[in-house]
């Protein structure tokens, strides 16, 4: 079996390897193969990850190439994890939020509607040559923001695509941590959007335990790690569910505001900071061992997320996953066809979203809006129209007003980051 890697110049790649190669007899792999369009990153990547993979006991061919199709070809599973325009046309995204007073970050804010707008004819792009190229594959979309890229490549680009992101398994993880039992013992009812979803119910060995859970997190006692709350005890409590971290964008925005104003540094510019040590690891022809400065960089389990998802799509029996797929109904009131973040069964027979049913009207509004605003960005990104992006943007909670999105996308054209056709 051979797994492609599309952005394999990713500082995340040897993250992504370890977990493929400590369960390759499962996966049965005879191949993987990196892809990047920056020969120095993707050199370095490479080089590194080849001595790791010795080191840990590699028995698959390794390569890299900067040829899409070639890596592409013959492929059974094609992990996409690109940044398009690099850090540097992030840290444009997030330093224009900074100064519209609006929330610049990459995922949910004007600097996640940026991202879209660069990144979705890029990844059809990448998916024609997978419908060409490898028959039957599965795209594994890692690209943010993966909710609203994952749509467009289900809804447009004609190949198997799941899309993935490691919050879900971060909160699995840390309720497990923080009410002292293993993960396998627990259930979590978990329901959203990418980076807009949550838990509305909590099982340990099958017994409902939310109502204790969010009794704790209500209390003066609460634990200060399930999973990173930093949300009004009050409002936990009446809200009745736990949010993602990614919601205090939505709870609390006036507090990321003062903090993205005050802070002498942006995310990118940070991120540019780690990636430089990380390089400069990578280089040193001595280092075979994953680097712990890896862990600065975020994307905590996401080499377990890939593998399992790899695993189930392999497996007549499956798995359940919690992943981005199309809705088919599974949350009441949303289209069919948009991209919704629940739990699904994963087989070799396809994808199988579990049904979710109705929203919580505290909560359903705001996914609705959000969707709103997703699938418009969608059609904004593949028409190049200034009046859809405009539409979009307005659409967003975190920009609203016009005045705001009408500033968003002048500095967008400037930087040439969008160039409208109509």
């Amino acid at each position: 079996m051979k797994i492609a890697v599309i952005g394999g110049g990713s500082t995340y790649t040897p993250e992504l390897l370890e977990g493929i190669v400590q369960r390759q007899e499962v996966l049965r792999v005879s191949e993987v193969v990196l892809e990047d369009i920056d020969s120095k990153r993707l050199s370095s990547v490479f080089g590194f990850s080849k001595r790791m993979l010795a080191h840990l006991g590699a028995r698959f061919a390794f390569r890299m190439t900067m040829d899409l199709e070639d890596a592409i070809k013959g492929a059974t599973f094609v992990v996409i994890q690109i940044r398009v325009g690099g850090q540097e046309a992030r840290r444009r995204d997030e330093e224009r939020g900074k100064r519209l007073g609006i929330v610049g970050q990459e995922t949910t804010g004007e600097g996640g509607f940026a991202k879209a707008m660069r990144t979705i004819p890029v990844v059809l792009g990448i998916a024609s040559k997978v419908k060409e190229l490898a028959e039957g594959a599965w795209i594994l979309n890692f690209t943010n923001p993966s909710g609203i890229v994952t749509e467009a490549l289900l809804r447009f680009g004609g190949v198997r695509t799941v899309g993935l992101c490691n919050v879900p398994m971060d909160m699995h993880m840390e309720a497990g941590k923080a009410l002292g039992v293993a993960p396998e013992r627990l259930e979590l009812d978990y329901f959203g959007l990418n980076h807009l979803g949550f838990v509305r119910g909590i099982k340990v060995d099958g017994v409902d335990v939310t109502r204790d859970v969010l009794a704790l997190l209500s209390s003066e006692r609460g634990p200060a790690n399930l999973p990173e709350i930093e949300y009004d005890r009050a409002f936990i409590s009446a809200l009745g569910m736990i949010p993602s971290p990614y919601l205090r964008y939505y709870y609390a925005t006036e507090k990321v505001l003062e903090e993205q104003a005050k802070s002498a540094k942006t995310r990118a510019m940070e991120v540019m900071e780690i990636e430089r040590e990380l390089f400069a690891y990578y280089d040193d022809e001595s280092n075979f061992e994953k680097p712990e400065a890896l862990n600065k960089r975020g994307g905590a389990w996401y080499s377990r997320v890939a593998v399992r998802v790899m695993e189930g799509l392999l497996s007549p029996s499956g798995r359940k996953e919690v992943i981005n797929t199309l809705n088919k109904g599974a949350i009441n009131g949303l289209p069919e066809d948009a991209v919704v973040e629940i739990p699904a069964h994963i087989s070799a027979y396809g994808v199988v979203p579990e049904k979710v049913g109705d929203v919580p009207e505290e909560v359903f509004g705001l996914i609705r809006q959000v969707k709103a605003y997703e699938r418009l960005t969608i059609e904004a990104s593949m028409t190049r129209s200034y009046e859809k992006a405009l539409i979009a943007l307005v659409n967003n909670p975190l920009v609203r007003t016009v005045e705001k999105a009408k500033a968003v996308l002048e500095n967008m054209i400037k930087s040439g980051d969008f160039v409208p056709v109509a």
